[in-house]
């Protein structure tokens, strides 16, 4: 190609990565990056500031008619739509802030993922349109208050009494709890681990919220206790038998992590490229000079090779190929990179950087959260150890 035919440099997306995208793709980013400008930025800083997120429910209406609430399920409601595509929205909501990608994520990927993969026909049919509309938001309970990266020693029980189960233990960091129509409920049996659908309201059932916290604070973090929860045995999720089952959710959840964390960084750099062009220091923009560059250069680079990764892990999981070590590369990377490309752009804005007149600090404290859950950096490195050797270093 000549060079008088290349096209123009684009700082925002110097590897052309949006090369690699269609149509579809771009105008359902474009769509989904207007209405968070609009509905979400405007307010996210106050929102984290005061520990809340106002109007969950009607946000997350409008995530459902935005086709953001299972979206890559077929079927009852759902978009059926592209792995990259869903990793699209997820970047540009995480953009805003991660609570709000956290709650699609939890909505879809956990939730209604775990329906629609292991639940009966009557829960598909009862459960995944509302939620898929956003009129019904699920959560997903497996953490316990000591049982986080080893579910497997969970305590919460699920005990048969005639031709009905009931459950008995807590819960602990469960994104959506108090607000939840519904939550899936993982639980030992006398046959091993099992899911439960448990309606909320159901008597025993009930959920508070955790407040107090440094990192994600616009989102929905609650402690639920099962005391006697009586349920019938068609609540038994018949497909969900083992752990197995509860990590294959997990694994799909951490899928949109991978994207998610890269708009969190995107943010920082804009605000920080911006900031060192405007921002003057012994007479001249501090993007003017070196080492400012050098952390601007390190920054891009670190920003769109995951956003490469993204997109192959996105092309591998339309085809049916991506494994579930594959996607701890991709959360172990994205999420560790994103989390310094943070914490880059803070030292840029100086002092401004920790006010929450910018989005950095925020971004930074949240992505303190996202590095651990489902999954800390620590247990992917030994998932990925394990599929490296052959030998298994967990416990």
């Amino acid at each position: 190609m000549a060079a008088g035919t290349l096209p123009p440099f684009d700082p925002a997306d110097p590897l052309g990565i949006d090369d690699l995208l269609d149509d579809t793709d771009r105008a359902l980013r474009a769509t989904v990056r207007a209405w968070a400008r609009d509905r979400v930025l405007p307010h996210i800083a106050e929102w984290h500031e005061r520990g809340e997120l106002p109007d969950v429910r009607g946000l997350t209406k409008e995530l459902g008619s935005l086709g953001a609430l299972g979206m890559t399920l077929d079927g009852h409601g759902c978009a059926g739509a592209s792995a990259v595509q869903y990793g699209l929205v997820c970047l540009e909501l995480e953009a805003v802030d991660s609570a709000v990608r956290s709650l699609v994520s939890v909505q879809g990927s956990l939730a209604m993922y775990a329906i629609h993969r292991f639940g009966s026909a009557e829960q598909r049919e009862g459960w995944l349109p509302s939620m898929a509309a956003g009129e019904a938001i699920g959560c997903f309970a497996l953490t316990e208050p000591d049982h986080g990266s080893d579910p497997a020693g969970m305590r919460t029980r699920a005990e048969r009494d005639g031709g009905d189960w009931v459950l008995t233990g807590r819960k602990m960091w469960i994104t959506n709890g108090s607000v939840a129509s519904v939550a899936v409920v993982w639980a030992r049996t006398e046959d091993g681990i099992r899911g439960f659908v448990v309606p909320a309201g159901t008597p025993g059932f009930s959920a508070s919220d955790i407040r107090h916290k440094g990192s994600l604070r616009a989102s929905v973090t609650s402690e639920l206790v099962l005391d006697g929860v009586r349920l019938p045995a068609a609540a038994a999720l018949p497909e969900a038998r083992g752990l197995r089952a509860p990590l294959g959710c997990l694994s799909h959840a951490r899928y949109g992590i991978v994207w998610g964390a890269l708009g969190a960084a995107r943010t920082c750099l804009e605000t920080a490229l911006d900031y060192a062009r405007t921002r003057e220091q012994f007479g001249r923009p501090i993007g003017g000079f070196q080492l400012t560059q050098a952390k601007l250069a390190d920054m891009a680079v670190e920003l769109h090779k995951g956003l490469l990764l993204a997109w192959h892990l996105g092309r591998r999981l339309d085809a049916g190929r991506l494994r579930p070590e594959q996607v701890s590369f991709g959360k172990l990377n994205n999420v560790r990179e994103a989390l310094a490309i943070c914490r880059t752009a803070r030292t840029i804005l100086g002092a401004n950087g920790i006010s929450y007149a910018y989005p950095v600090m925020r971004h930074m404290a949240n992505l303190e959260s996202v590095l651990t859950y489902e999954g800390t950096s620590e247990m992917h490195q030994l998932i990925l150890g394990k599929a490296l050797t052959g030998l298994d270093a967990f416990g």
